[in-house]
């Protein structure tokens, strides 16, 4: 298993990320039989990063999990949770206030069996709540020893800059990662958010990099989704993301290139953002434990630099004015974020016993 450092915070976490948003979703995810096969097997492979959030399976992903932590050595382990989305109808279970994330982190803690989360996420933004005041009620709970690390996801750029800059103010640590939409389909974070995490020291996370499943090919051809998949169940969501021109058009690229290398789609897909050394971990979500190992495979596997060139090439996105524009500063930030991260590379070889 490889590793690499979490930002400049010094953790060192697995490049596989297991995400469990399949835990206890049904009918399309895995149940509580397999979860636990699947998390037992991705530790004992090496991997010690963990994600999921309050949202997931309404809170039955959490709840999987806090079943079988008191197996693992909980010290060994990252475990990261999120809180922003609605958890009921009720007009205060959603969002920045600090009534919501004060009740989210004791009812995660209660579902999750632990005493800490290592990471916190806030998993959306909330125009409503003054930065300033979020940002010290996460303080309050890492004080507590309630959470160890706060974190962002889908934060805009400048939202990530003024956090970091009100936590640098105020004597605080600030976000020490971020998760994002980032595959071979949507490189559009490469503009803002990334030079803005990268100049912050905020480590990049990367999730859905099979992009729903259209990039593993298994799609192709198809005008909708086949009824009881993954994609079916989650149209509303993931379609718009993912089920359109950009995608289909990057699958096929992305499938020539396959057949070309001899590698599999999918390998190709999970490395791809690795090839990134600002990037910290690209989070697999699986929901049987053969796909937990071809993951696994791919996650550990080094991209040679003709493939990732070609694979650049082929996902270049559309630019807009000031992306454009900035080229050349643009440039400027993607090779000072190589520089930024030099102990990351191509990952810490650490042997499981």
């Amino acid at each position: 298993m490889k590793y690499r450092y979490l930002g400049k915070s010094g953790l060192l976490v697995s490049r596989a990320c297991l995400g469990t948003m399949t835990f206890g979703a049904t009918p399309w995810g895995c149940d509580e039989k397999e979860a636990r096969r699947i998390l037992l097997r991705y530790v004992e492979a090496g991997g010690n990063f963990i994600d999921t959030a309050d949202v997931y399976a309404g809170g039955m992903s959490e709840t999987i999990i806090g079943k079988v932590l008191p197996e693992l050595k909980r010290d060994e382990v990252i475990l990261a949770t999120k809180c922003y989305f609605p958890m009921s109808q009720k007009p205060n279970a959603h969002g920045w206030s600090r009534k919501h994330i004060v009740t989210s982190c004791e009812n995660s803690l209660r579902r999750l069996n632990t005493d800490y989360i290592d990471i916190y996420y806030l998993h959306g933004p909330d125009p409503l709540v003054p930065m300033e005041e979020v940002l010290e009620t996460l303080d309050i709970l890492v004080h507590q020893g309630k959470i160890l690390y706060t974190a962002c996801s889908n934060l805009f750029g400048w939202q990530i800059a003024r956090a970091m800059e009100i936590s640098s103010h105020r004597g605080r640590a600030g976000f020490v990662c971020g998760q994002y939409l980032y595959n071979l389909i949507h490189r559009d974070v490469e503009a803002e958010v990334i030079p803005a995490m990268v100049e912050y020291g905020v480590g990049v996370l990367s999730w859905s990099p099979l992009g729903g499943g259209l990039l593993t090919g298994k799609y192709k051809g198809m005008k909708e989704p086949p009824a009881g998949s993954r994609l079916e169940h989650r149209m509303k969501v993931d379609g718009p993301r993912f089920w359109n021109e950009r995608g289909f058009r990057t699958a096929e690229n992305l499938e020539a290139v396959s057949k070309e290398v001899g590698i599999p789609m999918a390998k190709l897909a999970i490395a791809w953002p690795l090839t990134r050394k600002f990037l910290s971990s690209v989070i697999i979500g699986v929901r049987t434990l053969a796909q937990l190992e071809e993951n696994l495979e791919a996650a550990d596997w080094d991209m040679s630099e003709d493939i990732k060139k070609r694979l650049d090439e082929l996902s270049e996105p559309d630019r807009d004015y000031l992306w454009w524009f900035n080229g050349t500063n643009y440039k400027r930030f993607v090779d000072a974020a190589e520089n930024l991260f030099p102990g990351t590379g191509a990952g810490i070889q650490v042997l499981s016993s």
